[in-house]
């Protein structure tokens, strides 16, 4: 029978939870608070906790790092409401084995715990064996190759700066996977080896952000309870992602700047200086260029991290690479879901490829993973995509060619496309804006030569 920590503030909802766990044979202990928890956790040994992302003494993230950092082998899975999904979906790059968001549908809850469970095996037997566990896709930390020209121009980008020290600023809007970009150069440079720090720069209090960046010394101030290192050290000899960098008071980006150009930083409450080697990349949605006209961003700042740009296109600038993405986030959703789906009906093609996902790479991950939870066939249908998806959507101007749009006669587009491009499949399936495999499924469906 596993073990688990349940901790959750909110007690008649903890109650509940409790007991529906018990009723599915999970042994469970419950704990109201951060420091519940960490009294429960020395006293017993846990299989898995289940944590809530905010709790009254404590943030979850926070717990949670502190858990990972003392028993790295118990799997963390973290509770939130909808308007905390991103924050999580960061955590599981910090250590979290996945996330369950409220309200929640019990036979979710029930999959997240046991997948949990059963890669924690998974690990614990490949440790013993001194063999790699499986690997797991990861929409998260897996850079996707598309096939537009957007992503060909991106692949090269990142391809050329990766190998250099150059400090990277990447500019595009929120969902366009920066973050994923960002780790990709990391993994591909020379710093490989070592640590890549990701910082959200916008959920940093100004008050607290030189103690975040550089660490502070046990008392140096109110709540400094013990010595803490900070992300430039955290980085040290690897690479530091700052996030939404334009979020950073003026204050800050003073104290950044003197970093960056000393490459020396000094924890708060001490005098002594500690040398970084770092690389910096850092990611905005917004124009910086405006920020540094209006005087809200150093003109000198920018330039010291704008030693090359890259645009993380949207997805409706890469057409062609929608359903690449969508075939790839259907893999990682039957894998975290223990499904198996084999693809996207028809008329759901049809229906991704007319909406505008102002949401980007994530709302089209979030989408697929919902679709694929509620869908009991083999086939994601549209009766189980969200409302927003059938509202009036604004059409892309088209010129006098034909709309290679899979609709109701699909079978004629299909032959119309490979009769255009002269039976060359790879160019059919991007006038049809599908990925080759679709098309060789629909192939075989109509039974076309």
């Amino acid at each position: 029978m596993s073990k688990i920590l349940l901790i959750e503030d909110d007690i008649s909802f903890c109650k509940l939870l409790e007991k529906f766990l018990i009723k599915k044979a999970y042994e469970v202990t419950v704990a109201f608070s951060a420091a519940e928890a960490r009294s429960a956790i020395k006293n017993e040994s846990f299989d898995l906790i289940l944590t809530d992302l905010r709790l009254p003494d404590s943030d979850g993230i926070g717990l949670m790092t502190e858990i990972k950092n003392a028993y790295p082998n118990i799997p963390v899975v973290l509770m939130t409401g909808y308007s905390d999904v991103n924050t999580a979906v960061k955590a599981i790059k910090n250590g979290a084995a996945d996330y369950i968001s409220k309200p929640f549908n019990p036979d979710e809850v029930l999959l997240v715990i046991t997948n949990a469970l059963q890669n924690k095996d998974v690990e614990e037997v490949a440790s013993k064996e001194k063999k790699p566990a499986k690997k797991q896709v990861s929409g998260e930390n897996e850079f996707v190759k598309g096939i537009s020209v957007a992503s060909r121009k991106l692949l090269d980008h990142i391809q050329l700066v990766s190998p250099t020290d150059m400090s990277v600023l990447i500019i595009g809007e929120s969902g366009t996977g920066k973050e994923i970009i960002a780790k990709s150069i990391h993994q591909q440079s020379t710093r490989k080896n070592n640590n890549f720090i990701a910082v959200d720069c916008g959920a940093i209090p100004k008050e607290l952000a030189a103690s975040e960046f550089f660490g502070h010394l046990k008392g140096s101030f109110t709540g400094a309870i013990s010595d803490k290192m900070g992300y430039f050290e955290a980085a040290n000899g690897g690479t530091l992602f700052l996030d939404e960098i334009g979020n950073l008071s003026y204050e800050n980006q003073i104290q950044l700047l003197r970093a960056l150009q000393e490459r020396k930083i000094k924890p708060v409450g001490s005098n002594k200086e500690i040398n970084v080697d770092i690389r910096i990349i850092t990611a905005t949605n917004e124009d910086l260029r405006e920020a540094v006209k209006n005087g809200d961003f150093r003109e000198d700042l920018y330039h010291r991290i704008n030693e090359f740009s890259i645009l993380s296109p949207s997805l409706k600038d890469r057409e062609e690479d929608l359903m690449v993405f969508a075939d790839y986030f259907l893999e990682k959703a039957n894998q975290q879901l223990n499904k198996d789906i084999v693809g996207f009906s028809p008329e759901v093609v049809a229906i991704f490829q007319k909406y505008n996902w102002p949401g980007n790479l994530r709302e089209l991950q979030n989408c697929v993973k919902r679709a694929t939870l509620l869908t009991r066939g083999s086939y994601i249908e549209s009766e189980v995509l969200p409302a927003e998806f059938f509202q009036i959507q604004k059409q892309n101007p088209s010129d006098n060619s034909m709309n290679f749009s899979l609709s109701e006669n699909e079978k004629e587009t299909i032959m119309h496309a490979l009769s255009k491009t002269q039976n060359n499949k790879s160019e059919a399936a991007k006038l049809l804006k599908i990925t080759r495999k679709t098309l060789y499924n629909k192939l075989k469906h109509y039974n076309i030569d």
